[in-house]
């Protein structure tokens, strides 16, 4: 192992650096098989996990296609069911310091059902409390979530996906994404990052994922995430994804329906702006 290691350390809630190494090798799984980078677990124990430092340099617009296509993937990894936790963990969930929640037991739910109940709804009550959302837009985001669990939105996972959930990142936003060099990056399977360009050379720049909230989602969840601040050559990245994995038919129109659930814990957290934004979005599927 490198000696050089990025340390994080939570007495606080040691469950969620539990979550986040069963969660990161989860997610490594599918490199063998042509999905992204995902970093390596140098050291854990109770309240600590090291992973190995990643070098960085500029995203490319060829390696946002190559990480398009590889993510596509890690999603087609596959998980049983909406919300399924890494294999192993047993815990709570954590996104940041928000909690997320988890489902231990197959309930049956549609994405749209478990989307509703299990990602925007939970999020209300501590951003009514903080004044980010007032009683009108709680209404709107009430609105939206019976469509949801009506099944307006339920559409088929990408098309290389299998299961009936898409093994997702969780939190995947442009900081949880680190681009770096390949020739840089020794120990690490030899088909990760390659997609289904299992005989042409790795691009100069690579994508390797870091800080997971990982569970059982929709493969648009992640893919929506990456532009809710901001993601160069995101354009890239979705044609390097459509490429080897289509998505179902009017994803475009879906991706801010996607963001909904970023921007909630935000206003769950953070208060201010991010609430009037949640409940625009929404409005935008009534």
């Amino acid at each position: 192992m490198t000696d050089q290691v990025y340390h994080k350390v939570d007495n606080r809630h040691p469950e969620a650096l539990e979550l986040e190494e069963l969660g990161v090798k989860w997610l490594a799984e599918p490199m063998c098989r042509g999905g992204a980078h995902v970093v390596l677990v140098a050291d854990s124990g109770r309240g600590y996990l090291d992973t190995e430092l990643i070098p960085q340099a500029a995203i490319t617009p060829q390696a946002a296609r190559s990480f398009g296509a590889a993510l596509a993937f890690t999603h087609a990894g596959g998980a049983d069911w909406y919300g399924q936790p890494p294999l192993g963990y047993s815990g709570p969930g954590f996104m940041g310091r928000s909690s997320l929640d988890l489902i231990y037991e197959d309930d049956g739910r549609s994405w749209g059902e478990f989307f509703a109940v299990h990602r925007i709804m939970p999020n209300l009550p501590p951003a009514l409390a903080n004044g980010s959302i007032d009683r009108a837009g709680a209404a709107v985001l009430e609105k939206l979530a019976q469509r949801l669990r009506d099944g307006v939105f339920d559409v088929p996972e990408p098309e290389l996906v299998m299961s009936r959930a898409s093994r997702i990142h969780g939190d995947l936003w442009t900081g949880n994404i680190i681009w770096a060099p390949s020739r840089a990056l020794k120990r690490f399977p030899s088909l990760a990052g390659r997609g289904d360009n299992r005989n042409l050379p790795l691009p100069e720049v690579v994508g390797v994922l870091i800080d997971p909230a990982p569970s059982g989602g929709h493969a648009e969840s992640d893919l929506a995430a990456l532009g809710v601040f901001g993601q160069p050559y995101l354009e890239e990245i979705y044609r390097g994804y459509n490429q080897v994995s289509p998505l179902a038919s009017g994803w475009q129109e879906r991706i801010n329906l996607h963001q909904i659930h970023m921007l909630a814990v935000h206003a769950n957290l953070f208060g201010g702006s991010y609430g009037s934004h949640t409940v625009d979005l929404a409005r935008q599927y009534l």
